[in-house]
């Protein structure tokens, strides 16, 4: 699936504060090369439905087993080892006895510390990687995690590796043993070694994606296989929010255009960043924050959000937001599905042109069938023109005002709204009154 860096800011997978990123709320990855392996399924999402199964299958395989992940490996074990791997280490013996063992560690002091501290943490690694054998051995495993799996079990065969990994936690080295395998680890095994780390961040990095289905209760959504754009959700709620309020939505072909309206702070941003990112983690094989969600393979995502003007260009707010439109007529523009997402469109200029740039572009996007588009708006106004478009549904965001207390429901009702909040704020916040004080 299409997405490019504006969309993943806008719905929030990255973030420049990366606490308040979906990527950083979903990973409960432990080691650095396991962050990077579920950074890079993020920011990859796929266009293919055998994939996207594919990567559902593995999540589930391990959510089976999600309370037996090995405890042995830490980002401390795999950084010790990779320097290990790289230290300028002074020649060890290659037939280590009890008497060269001895001159080494008295001749080499730091070298020797250095061998008998790295030991013990590839003997941790390789117990670790000996558990996950153990927890998956009787599993019938997807294609593509059995080829990780039996890429560990070839390489743990060799005697030196087997053999740390059949140690307890609690087994102590002697100078003799500790030689032995810092010989061999380096000499003989590298590559592989370097090749079971990189295989371990990845199964992290899936594993990852299971506590996440499994902490935030996530939903697998359900595909079909259609040549028209289809959405379809229950309960669905944003992944972000600690105690959410969850919606009801369709789009399909016959209605495949959503004009959202409703009041500031009501919930239309939050709906529409909720479809975008439970439309992403379904594309990236994860679960999604929905009672149920079923939908159509999409080609590609494209939101108009968060646009910024850029002072050092010349360029002004509104500007931005017509280049960001042109950018998304020319790619929907293309016969395949696309997800537009738009949150109130043409605030960089004056109400009226607003207006008119507003349903001069809504008139051309519904002329586009193989998509589905979501657009909200302060302007409705302009939803009396729009209302003979039979491909169009009105939905708003109700909000309830009383002795100017403002009550959000977040509830989505049919229709439109024409609600006015904003010098209502004003006075709650005793703007007003700081005003008349002047």
């Amino acid at each position: 699936m299409q997405i490019d860096k504006v969309t993943f800011n806008d719905i929030s997978v990255f973030h420049t504060e990366e606490e308040f990123s979906i990527f950083h709320r979903l990973n409960f990855t432990q080691t650095v090369g396991g962050k990077e392996w579920l950074r890079r399924f993020f920011l990859e999402p796929h266009h293919d439905l055998k994939r996207i199964i594919g990567v559902q299958n593995i999540i589930k395989t391990f959510l089976s087993r999600i309370e037996e992940w090995p405890k042995e490996i830490t980002n401390g074990t795999v950084i010790m080892m990779d320097k290990f791997l790289d230290y300028n280490l002074d020649p060890v013996p290659e037939h280590p006895t009890t008497l060269n063992s001895l001159l080494y560690k008295v001749l080499h002091p730091q070298d020797f510390s250095m061998a008998r501290f790295s030991v013990k943490h590839f003997s941790d690694f390789f117990r670790g990687l000996n558990k996950i054998l153990q927890l998956l051995s009787e599993t019938e495993l997807p294609a593509n995690l059995s080829f990780y799996i039996e890429r560990i079990r070839k390489i743990l065969h060799e005697k030196p590796l087997k053999e740390l990994a059949e140690t307890n936690g609690s087994e102590t080295f002697s100078q003799t043993q500790v030689l032995y395998y810092a010989y061999y680890l380096r000499r003989d095994y590298k590559t592989d070694i370097l090749e079971l780390i990189d295989v371990f961040s990845r199964l992290e990095a899936w594993y990852s994606m299971a506590m996440a289905v499994h902490t935030y209760n996530l939903k697998f959504p359900e595909f079909i296989i259609s040549d028209d754009p289809y959405f379809q959700a229950e309960g669905l709620y944003h992944v972000m929010l600690q105690s959410p309020t969850a919606y009801d939505l369709v789009l399909q072909p016959d209605q495949n255009f959503l004009f959202l309206t409703g009041a500031n702070m009501a919930g239309k941003s939050t709906l529409i960043k909720a479809v975008g990112s439970s439309v992403f983690l379904a594309h990236i094989g994860m679960g999604v924050p929905a009672r149920h969600m079923k939908l159509s393979l999409f080609d590609g995502l494209l939101t108009n959000i968060n646009v910024a003007d850029n002072i050092a260009k010349g360029e002004s707010y509104f500007f931005n937001e017509v280049q960001r439109i042109k950018n998304t007529i020319y790619k929907i523009n293309d016969g395949k599905k696309w997800l537009v997402l738009i949150d109130e469109l043409f605030k960089g200029t004056n109400v009226q042109d607003a207006m008119k740039c507003s349903l001069a572009v809504i008139k051309g996007l519904i002329k586009i069938h193989n998509s589905l588009f979501i657009l909200s708006t302060h302007l409705y106004e302009i939803a009396e023109e729009l209302k003979p478009f039979s491909n169009i549904s009105f939905k708003y965001f109700e909000t309830n005002v009383m002795d100017d207390q403002l009550d959000f429901t977040y509830q989505l009702r049919e229709g439109i709204s024409n609600d006015r909040i904003g010098y209502v704020i004003l006075k709650r916040e005793k703007v007003v009154e700081m005003l008349e004080k002047l």
